[in-house]
């Protein structure tokens, strides 16, 4: 009809009060307010919408003393939700991480919580998984004796002896570093944790067998049977150290206890982390892991040599000592010597 303004050209008018409290004033002191004044406006603390049909919050500390939620009139009870103490609207836990609703902002906390902690626990599963493997492979590090060593190196010293086996184990780590990062030249991110496990196992048994022949160099061999003497070298390589095998029970215990495997997942995590550059695509990881990889292995080196030095027994006043018992199912590749001339 002509004259009359379009629809979408209507202004939004805000609705009217009701008459009964237009101008008015609130009720007195004392006085309870009528069903009317309940009817007309219901407590609420928090207004979620009203117009779209979603319900009033209110909390039982606005509601008049002596008045329940019950004796109220049949259209002031319809949208109220009372909230208890301790609780949400709607009986949620008062803790928003605790509150599991999916699509609001306490909902997506709540799932990136429970993500970080499942990634936790997938992450601690499987540097568990890696140490146990260190710890299977660790009695089958085929490990040379000390007339062994002299035999196939005449005429050196034991710190020319003990240079030299750090040199061969640090080429063969540049060696597995070099393999990883290679492998790793177009980057997979599902085959990459499988990598570094790879390297950390290969790194480490060939660590180990440095760490064992170090012993003997240094006139240090740890007494018992293969595994005590493997945990020793596990206990040595997790903490970085030359332990003193004068006191087996300090590491015999750790064993048992499980002290050893944490030590060990510790180890693993650090190794982990210094070795994601490895990864780095285009054969950039592969000269990266080989130059970190002899560097650690060099650096550990050190500080078990340092170790051992300050309790070395000169091989002129060691007793004679039994031939070393030699694994039933040696790893394969660790059986030649990995000293590699430069």
């Amino acid at each position: 009809m002509a004259g009359e303004t379009p629809s979408w050209k209507q202004r939004f008018r805000r609705p009217v009060q009701p008459e009964a409290h237009q101008g008015g004033t609130a009720p007195a002191d004392g006085a309870e307010p009528s069903a009317g004044d309940w009817t007309a406006h219901p407590p609420r603390t928090r207004d979620t919408g009203g117009d779209d049909g979603q319900a009033f919050t209110a909390s039982l500390d606005t509601l008049p003393r002596g008045r329940a939620v019950d004796d109220l009139p049949g259209d002031a009870r319809e949208g109220v939700v009372v909230a208890f103490p301790g609780e949400s609207p709607g009986g949620l836990p008062a803790d928003p991480a605790d509150r599991p609703e999916p699509g609001t902002r306490f909902g997506r906390l709540s799932a990136v919580r429970q993500g970080v902690r499942r990634s936790g626990e997938s992450a601690k599963a499987a540097m568990g998984y890696v140490a146990d493997r260190i710890m299977e492979i660790a009695p089958r590090v085929p490990v040379r004796d000390l007339s062994a060593l002299r035999t196939q190196f005449p005429g050196l010293s034991p710190e020319q002896l003990a240079d030299k086996l750090v040199a061969g184990a640090a080429n063969a780590t540049a060696t597995v570093g070099a393999g990883v990062g290679a492998a790793a030249m177009l980057p997979v991110p599902p085959a990459m944790p499988a990598e570094l496990a790879a390297e950390i196992t290969g790194v480490a048994a060939i660590e180990l067998k440095l760490i064992a022949e170090l012993y003997e160099v240094y006139g240090l061999r740890p007494e018992g049977s293969l595994k005590d003497r493997s945990t020793a070298y596990l206990t040595a390589w997790s903490q970085e150290r030359g332990i003193d095998v004068a006191k087996p029970t300090t590491y015999k215990n750790a064993a048992l206890s499980g002290g050893l495997k944490r030590e060990l997942r510790q180890q693993i995590m650090k190794r982990t982390i210094r070795n994601l550059p490895n990864l780095m695509p285009f054969m950039v990881g592969a000269a990266v892991g080989a130059v970190m990889n002899r560097r650690d292995t060099r650096a550990l080196a050190d500080r078990v040599r340092r170790d051992l030095r300050a309790r070395q027994v000169p091989w002129d006043a060691l007793p004679a000592l039994p031939p070393l018992e030699q694994p039933v199912r040696p790893l394969e590749g660790l059986q030649k010597p990995l000293e590699l001339e430069s």
